[in-house]
């Protein structure tokens, strides 16, 4: 390839509503939900606490904690993110910190194990395992997730409330024997066998449903009883999915995403998006159709957990040396996504790997590329695309040129430089 084709930017018209208020608006829900006539003194509530980068999470504990302690409860957050954090109990505590979810902040004790407890069985005989701390400690529970499209299935009910008790409360070795139902009957079937027998076996309480706008803020709220729960959730994910992120073209030869993370995506970067998805107990996505897939960097917050990396086709060095194999390989194997972890080919120069994407591309001329260059597949508020695309993007509603047409910028050394805006615009 002589020269890359020149790009423009583009900045996407998204549905982004956002809730002014959470503790407001969650102390009123609190209030319509006549907590304070539901729970005795002394009572011990474990809250859930997630690994994923949810904004107002830490927020929404901390309302909840403060107004048990008002009524005399003693609540307590337990780590549930299944085999994050390196599948330790001190790893899952560091997690919740990057997150911004400790003890002080919220004003509760954090109580991490991996120790799990069989609660019952499937059908299929498998056990169903559970946080034990929770089976033992816990008079109610309080499920606390972000209900949004799943990375690895599609359903009715993907990731929120239900996963969060399947999976998350299952900690390392409950997600490992949940997961393994997939394999051989795909992920309706813990939804199905699993989630009765948890729902029967422990004391849930309420539920709190996060909706996240494009920006990574809080667009809603919602509490939800324990027999609203399933019912509630799909209503909820309906919504979620109306406002997630989406690249606005069907077809690419070539996506360059500057950064995967934990932080970004379960899967490092969102299948939905991407439209990769490499699980076995799931039929391919059917778009967007993406020819190659360049991943340029980790994020920080992924802490080497490179799950997802293996959706590319091509790599930096950079982001191999960043790897930490043992969470990632963790996060893999548990996931039932060995593939997901799988190292590309990498290159030292950013203009190398760009020079085999398009080798391996179909295109002949260099003029007809088909290239969209992102952040990562959870900020796409701004992209730039090349001049084939230039077009279709003005002919698109939803789009909005903000550029004229120029080159890939690159540093001395042959690497792309972009300084994209801030992820929230606050």
């Amino acid at each position: 390839m002589d020269a890359l084709p020149r790009i423009f930017k583009i900045h996407q018209k998204i549905e982004a509503p956002r809730l002014a208020d959470v503790e407001k608006e969650l102390n009123a829900l609190l209030d319509q939900f006549g907590l304070s006539g539901k729970v005795q003194a002394g009572e011990r509530i474990a809250l859930t606490a997630g690994s994923r980068g949810i904004r107002d999470k830490a927020k929404v504990l901390k309302v909840i904690a403060t107004r048990l302690k008002a009524l005399g409860a003693k609540p307590f957050l337990v780590p549930c993110m299944g085999s994050h954090g390196g599948g330790t109990a001190e790893g899952q505590v560091k997690m919740l910190r990057h997150l911004g979810i400790t003890e002080e902040y919220v004003g509760a004790p954090i109580v991490s194990s991996m120790e799990v407890k069989e609660i019952g069985r499937t059908s299929f005989g498998t056990p169903v395992l559970i946080d034990k701390n929770i089976c033992e400690q816990a008079d109610k529970i309080i499920v606390v997730n972000r209900i949004k499209p799943h990375t690895d299935f599609d359903h009715e009910v993907e990731s929120g409330l239900s996963k969060m008790m399947i999976i998350g409360m299952g900690k390392h070795k409950g997600a490992l024997m949940a997961h393994r139902l997939t394999i051989k009957h795909g992920f309706p079937a813990i939804f199905k066998e699993v989630l009765p027998v948890v729902r029967k076996a422990l004391p849930f309480f309420f539920g709190v449903g996060i909706i996240e706008n494009q920006y990574d803020q809080t667009a809603s709220l919602h509490l939800l009883e324990t027999k609203d729960f399933y019912e509630g959730e799909k209503a909820l994910l309906k919504r979620a999915r109306e406002i997630m992120p989406r690249l606005p073209f069907k077809q690419m030869d070539i996506l360059v995403v500057d950064e995967i993370g934990k932080n970004i995506s379960g899967a490092g970067m969102d299948p939905n998006v991407t439209g990769r998805l490499f699980f076995i107990g799931s039929p391919p996505l059917k778009e967007p159709k993406i020819t190659r897939i360049f991943v340029r960097d980790l994020t920080p917050e992924t802490e080497g957990n490179a799950i997802g990396i293996g959706f590319a086709e091509y790599t930096t060095t950079r982001l191999v040396k960043k790897i930490d194999p043992i969470p990632t390989m963790i996060n893999s194997i548990t996931g039932m996504g060995p593939e997901c972890g799988r190292i590309p080919i990498s290159f030292d120069k950013d203009r190398d790997a760009l020079q085999a994407a398009f080798d391996n591309s179909g295109v002949l001329d260099p003029k007809d590329l088909r290239l969209v260059w992102i952040k990562n597949t959870l900020e796409m508020e701004y992209l730039w695309a090349t001049e084939s695309m230039l077009k279709e993007a003005q002919a698109n509603p939803n789009l909005e040129v903000v550029s004229g047409l120029q080159d890939v910028p690159f540093d001395g050394v042959g690497n792309m430089v972009m300084e994209w805006p801030p992820r929230w615009a606050d």
